[in-house]
């Protein structure tokens, strides 16, 4: 199966979580040692990314991982980057914000872990939070949030056009996608 095809969300599409079958297995259905020898393969075959990526040092990796509180983002982070080298590889979590980080404007503690040339950084939560979290819980008015999504993709243009590739995955009961479902296990 292409799950890129199955999973994957373009840009300005528009996301219709109702759709996705959190339990979705594919062919994992009955096998769940079949499913992690696949995975061990997958893993493998991203350490030795992650290794060139260090080694020729003029690109970098940002991981995004979003899920609800106990989602499955440890999980992704203990099971599919334990085998990356630590030299090259860092995890971000974000929580609420510190008295320094809320001083600062709120993509500051994100930019402030974004990926060096070489590395790749996975964040736990994201700078997602600060659009999410603060219009859920009325924390500020919607003329501040709305204005932060342009600000977030600006932040991502940056990033990109520096040569981070970012990859953004929403865990929805434990993973959306099967790998990473079976990953957090």
């Amino acid at each position: 199966m292409n799950y890129r095809k199955r999973f994957v969300i373009e840009p300005g599409a528009k996301v219709r979580l109702d759709k996705i079958d959190p339990g979705f297995k594919d062919r994992h259905e009955e096998s769940h040692g079949r499913a992690t020898l696949e995975i061990q393969k997958h893993v493998d075959r991203l350490a030795k990314a992650q290794y060139l990526l260090y080694a020729d040092g003029s690109k970098s990796l940002l991981v995004v991982l979003q899920a609800l509180d106990a989602g499955g983002k440890d999980g992704v982070v203990r099971h599919v980057f334990a085998t990356m080298n630590p030299q090259g590889t860092l995890v971000a979590s974000f929580k609420q914000p510190s008295e320094i980080e809320a001083a600062h404007d709120f993509l500051w503690r994100a930019h402030l872990h974004a990926p060096a040339k070489g590395q790749v950084v996975i964040f736990n939560r994201s700078h997602y939070e600060d659009v999410l979290v603060v219009r859920v819980h009325k924390m500020v008015p919607k003329s501040v949030w709305s204005k932060r999504y342009e600000l977030i993709r600006d932040f991502e243009k940056l990033l990109y056009g520096n040569g981070t590739r970012i990859l953004k995955f929403y865990l929805q009961s434990g993973g959306a996608t099967p790998a990473l479902r079976a990953a957090a296990r």
